[in-house]
């Protein structure tokens, strides 16, 4: 889409060829570029989560109850089959990762695109817990996995000194439809079941989100005859962008070299375990709390309400300073959020947890998808950030398992709270302890 804006506004200005095209954008205010990139990925990245949130857990979990009355199952059984669906995705999608490095974003996010609107007709025809493992399987590769994938390496390709911000912006689209989901979803099984809600979102996803991707999405600023952040073409001996981003690309392999990268690995891990925990089990948490469904839903809307303010803030604050301190920050959040949640008994107390859990997950929208291109460049993101999207998922799936097991040993989630509290306690201290490593340090060429 950023592309596509870019080649708008040059046909605007019937520029003739490719010299006097660039001659054009240097004389152009750099904030006018800018604010059509920004608009064009804040289309794109809304269409792309409006559309695809069905693969996430806030948008599966209103799903999970009906499951369980229409099929008798237990809710560990569901649980289970979730959890194992999601593991098996996740070790899949480093090979997504691979191919977003050679065949490239806009080809990828219509290829998957296709194949998520299969996977939730696939969905509501499910008749028994294989065809349910199946549909949790598809939408978890498909919807979690590969559409949070896909664009999460394409911002980064078109903003470097300005990244975090421009993923901020990107930020605005998942958090519409975090809000807009949870209510949507129940509206669409109340009034028309949820096998036909499944297909409702099965066409929504082939006749708008997909022709979009086709029309709008370009893969890299060099497409359009362009550069990052809407910076002129560098004249020879001019120097390269300055900044705290290098521009240094490191292959998976020499990532995996340093230490910086597997502290990393784990911390990107904790979010998703932690909030696809709670998320899952929310209507059931806020049950045995005496609170309801209304409040478990008004949650969810409250916490992506919260936090589409908060991705500013951390854009902000992450083009500022070092992208380690903002990670730890993020997981003391985590430790507060469920501090709350276990002493939640009220709906004061409800609603404190919402603001808390929307700020912290605006914090981790900018800090979980800056810091890999920021420490390691942009050539080889796809596979870098594949491998780190396959934790994340196996993160997501190691979250649900553990709560529905000790619901049914103890009937409540207050000792899972407890447990689970470990792992953000963790990625604090190794946040801390992960600065942006220096390339020279292991051989890697940095062009000086």
């Amino acid at each position: 889409m950023e592309g596509l804006l870019l080649m708008f506004l040059r046909q605007k200005e019937k520029v003739p060829s490719l010299n006097v095209r660039r001659m054009t954008y240097e004389s152009k205010a750099t904030d006018t570029y800018e604010v059509l990139l920004r608009l064009g990925d804040r289309l794109r990245r809304c269409a792309r989560s409006i559309f695809l949130r069905p693969g996430q857990t806030y948008s599966n979990s209103i799903f999970i109850d009906y499951y369980i009355d229409e099929f008798g199952f237990s809710r560990s059984m569901v649980s289970g089959l979730y959890s194992t669906a999601t593991l098996v995705a996740g070790f899949t999608l480093f090979l997504v990762g691979r191919m977003v490095d050679r065949f490239g974003q806009r080809l990828m996010m219509i290829s998957v695109g296709v194949g998520l609107a299969l996977a939730l007709f696939w969905n509501s025809a499910i008749m028994g817990p294989v065809m349910m493992f199946v549909g949790f399987f598809l939408i978890r590769l498909l919807g979690q996995g590969s559409m949070t994938l896909v664009p999460n390496t394409l911002v980064p390709q078109w903003f470097i000194k300005k990244r975090g911000r421009a993923l901020s912006v990107m930020a605005v689209g998942t958090f519409a439809s975090s809000a807009l989901f949870p209510p949507l979803n129940a509206w669409l099984i109340e009034s028309f079941g949820w096998r036909m809600a499944w297909g409702v979102l099965g066409v929504s996803i082939l006749v708008v989100f997909v022709p979009l991707a086709f029309l709008l999405v370009r893969n890299q600023p060099s497409d359009v005859g362009a550069r990052p952040d809407g910076v002129p073409e560098r004249k020879p001996g001019e120097e390269e962008i300055s900044g705290e981003i290098s521009e240094v690309s490191w292959t998976l392999k020499q990532a995996m070299q340093t230490r910086t990268f597997w502290f990393i690995l784990f911390c990107v891990m904790v979010p998703a375990l932690v909030n696809t925990a709670v998320t899952f089990h929310i209507v059931s948490i806020m049950d045995m709390k005496g609170l309801g469904v209304g409040i478990a839903a008004t949650i969810l809307t409250v916490m992506a309400v919260v936090g589409f303010p908060t991705t500013f803030l951390t854009g902000y604050l992450a083009d500022r300073f070092s992208i380690h301190y903002v990670l730890a920050i993020t997981f003391f959040g985590h430790i507060v959020t469920l501090v709350l949640l276990f002493f939640t008994d009220s709906v004061v107390l409800a609603f404190s947890f919402a603001v808390v859990w929307g700020m912290v997950n605006g914090f981790e929208r900018i800090a979980l998808n800056i810091v890999w291109p920021n420490y390691f460049g942009r050539m080889h993101l796809g596979s870098i950030k594949g491998l780190a999207q396959t934790v994340m998922v196996i993160g997501s799936a190691l979250g649900p398992l553990p709560f529905g097991v000790f619901y049914d040993l103890f009937g409540g989630y207050q000792e899972a709270i407890v447990v689970i509290l470990i792992f953000p306690v963790a990625a604090t201290v190794l946040a801390l302890l992960s600065p942006k490593p220096d390339p020279e340090k292991y051989g890697i060429d940095t062009g000086k």
